[in-house]
């Protein structure tokens, strides 16, 4: 029936998005798409209307699970624990992929002046989101007197790191140094 979505669309998003964590945002084509999802490239278009329409959809639902997760560890109270935690989670997100290694939202940003203005507003806004969780968790009272910067600075610093993180896991720095790496940096903010 014309009109009507043949695919389940969650499986789908989940399938273009590790092609775009695999191949890049630039790299990846509609034909990419087709192949690794199995519809065709005339339906993907039908019902996305271009590959960044397609990647943004992709991408909405990293972010969600993204900024959850780090939410989830970001409950704990004491701000050294939720730190690291949250930069395991980090760390497990970069490493655990299935399809492609490193972090969906580095690997764009590498490439956002080629994306449109979407991607890139996109990406600042998950950057943004995940710098306002890190500070509301580090400001709450008994974690912004333990900290050695302000919680805005450690937020913006911890954004910072995490991509940094991204980049060294790329290079295949083991996940053992990323974790020592990212201890050395709680050690820093929050002294034991």
């Amino acid at each position: 029936m014309v009109g009507i979505r043949q695919f389940d669309e969650e499986k789908l998003l989940a399938q273009a998005e590790g092609v775009f964590r695999a191949k890049g945002f630039e790299a990846t084509s509609m034909a990419d798409l087709a192949m690794a999802t199995g519809v065709q490239r005339g339906s993907l278009y039908n019902a996305y209307g271009d590959k960044e329409a397609l990647f943004l959809r992709s991408f909405a639902r990293y972010e969600a699970r993204f900024l959850a997760v780090a939410q989830e560890a970001l409950v704990i109270e004491d701000p050294r624990l939720a730190l690291i935690a949250f930069l395991e989670a980090a760390i497990s997100n970069m490493t655990a992929a299935p399809t492609g290694r490193g972090c969906l939202t580095t690997r764009t940003a590498v490439e956002a002046r080629q994306a449109g203005g979407r991607v890139r507003d996109g990406l600042c806004r998950l950057m943004l989101e995940l710098e306002t969780t890190l500070r509301t968790a580090l400001s709450r009272p008994g974690a912004a007197g333990r900290l050695k910067s302000s919680p805005q600075q450690a937020a913006r610093l911890l954004v910072v790191f995490t991509r940094g993180l991204a980049v060294m896991e790329r290079l295949d720095v083991a996940p053992d140094t990323l974790r020592a790496d990212a201890r050395a940096l709680v050690d820093l903010l929050v002294p034991a």
